[in-house]
């Protein structure tokens, strides 16, 4: 699953084989932006966990597996942290940082930060 509302150069051919056996979620962190310093996972070995020395944001990117969203109520609004921090606390989350062009457009502001910025490109 990719957010709707960032822009990313991370090459989604990676989602595929991205998940080891036994993993229920992949997770692409980022740097942390200026109006998100300070960070959402930490990434250890390829592993994430929901606190550590240094933490990374969330980039809106992610494969998942189905069981994952299994105690998720079908038709029933499901926020995506708690189900993720409950794998993380069984190991069961892998992660990568991406090192190369990525923006949250959430906001007016960024979205026309971003167009000039491509438009220069």
């Amino acid at each position: 699953m990719v957010n709707g509302d960032i822009y990313c150069e991370w090459d989604c051919v990676r989602a595929h084989g991205a998940l080891a056996d036994g993993d229920l979620a992949h997770l692409v962190l980022v740097p942390n932006p200026a109006h998100h310093p300070q960070g959402d996972f930490a990434l250890a070995a390829a592993r994430v966990a929901a606190a550590g020395a240094s933490l990374l944001t969330f980039a809106g990117i992610g494969v998942y597996r189905p069981q994952l969203f299994a105690a998720v109520e079908r038709g029933r609004p499901a926020k995506l942290a708690p189900l993720l921090h409950q794998a993380m606390a069984e190991q069961r989350v892998s992660g990568e940082l991406h090192g190369g062009r990525w923006i949250d457009v959430g906001t007016p502001e960024r979205l026309a930060a971003l167009d000039d910025l491509l438009r220069r490109d």
